[in-house]
């Protein structure tokens, strides 16, 4: 299976599409009703609410569009790989790798605001990346400062992202504050228009748009399932970082920015669920998609054939054993 992805093969897009279905298989016999939580921004509210006389009716309706999302992102985040070179040569490993890694959790193939939100930072990141040699980054910062602040409608800690963009600015670029300052700004235009509406609708309640923030430690259920999962989510990104810190000096120096800025974002998504934490995995699918870049690398630089074979197959057999389990065969 491995070498069927390895290889840019046009019909890869299908296998991918019913290999996802195959490893979510569960998410369909029993759907998950998702209920929005207070951190959740009130676009999230308010797609939850008009879906919920469908919901009820056909439960299902909530796994297909979460698989849909993922599915799309999948393909988003392959492109974005294949474009910028992160891998030699052109594959469908980053998509499998994200169809795998969303498999290894229950809470990351249900709808919720942060895999919303991971479509909006897929779209983020791949204009990050080219920052390096664009010749009209006040734009292309303007544009990307909107879109994350659009985003915050749906999770509002996903505002944390903006040092992302800050980042990408130091790794990528000299120091100009009028860039810094731009991308500031296009986070703030969706609030103006925001504001501006509500000021007009005289329902100028803040807190009914705007949670509150506070910062704990998550916590999560210790189940075997879960740890096996963090075994598997862990490891494959030890070996690939470990390879690629050894071929880096090798690497275009485009290349070589768009995998530190990649280490950064996944740095970022492993902190933002500190930010109003809960007891579940969900909000940390955010971290899926960086993760996903990663364990795309160890499928790809590995030297030894078997090795992505076996840790493939290690990785379906955990998630369909996972399936089973949750449908209490």
């Amino acid at each position: 299976m491995v070498g069927v992805f390895r290889d840019y093969n046009p019909f890869g897009i299908i296998f991918l599409f019913f290999y996802g279905l195959i490893l979510k298989y569960a998410s369909f016999l029993q759907p998950h009703i998702p209920v929005a939580q207070p951190t959740d921004g009130f676009l999230y509210h308010s797609l939850l609410r008009s879906m919920e006389s469908a919901g009820k009716s056909s439960p299902v309706i909530y796994s297909l569009f979460a698989y849909v999302l993922v599915f799309v992102q999948s393909i988003m985040l392959n492109t974005m790989v294949n474009n910028r070179r992160l891998l030699p040569k052109p594959s469908f490993l980053a998509a499998m790798s994200y169809l795998l890694i969303t498999s290894f959790f229950p809470e990351w193939w249900q709808l919720s605001s942060t895999l919303i939100v991971n479509t909006f930072l897929i779209w983020i990141f791949s204009r990050m990346s080219i920052l390096y040699s664009y010749p009209k980054a006040k734009l292309l910062l303007l544009n990307v400062g909107f879109v994350l602040g659009v985003s915050s409608f749906f999770y509002f800690p996903s505002l944390a992202f903006l040092l992302l963009i800050f980042f990408a600015l130091l790794i990528m670029r000299p120091f100009r504050l009028v860039e810094w300052m731009v991308g500031l700004l296009g986070i703030m235009i969706p609030y103006y228009f925001l504001f501006a509406w509500m000021f007009l609708q005289n329902d100028w309640n803040i807190k009914k748009i705007l949670p509150s923030v506070t910062l704990s430690y998550p916590t999560f259920q210790q189940t075997i399932w879960a740890w096996g999962g963090l075994l598997l989510l862990v490891i494959p990104f030890m070996i690939s970082g470990f390879i690629i810190q050894g071929s880096i000096l090798r690497m275009l120096i485009q290349v070589r920015k768009n995998w530190s800025l990649m280490l950064v974002y996944l740095l970022l998504a492993m902190l933002v669920p500190f930010i109003n934490s809960s007891s579940t995995f969900e909000y940390w699918i955010l971290s899926a998609l960086p993760f996903a870049v990663f364990h795309a690398g160890a499928f790809y630089f590995s030297k030894r054939r078997y090795f992505p074979v076996i840790l493939h197959w290690l990785m379906v057999i955990f998630v369909l054993a996972l399936n089973w389990a949750l449908l209490g065969f």
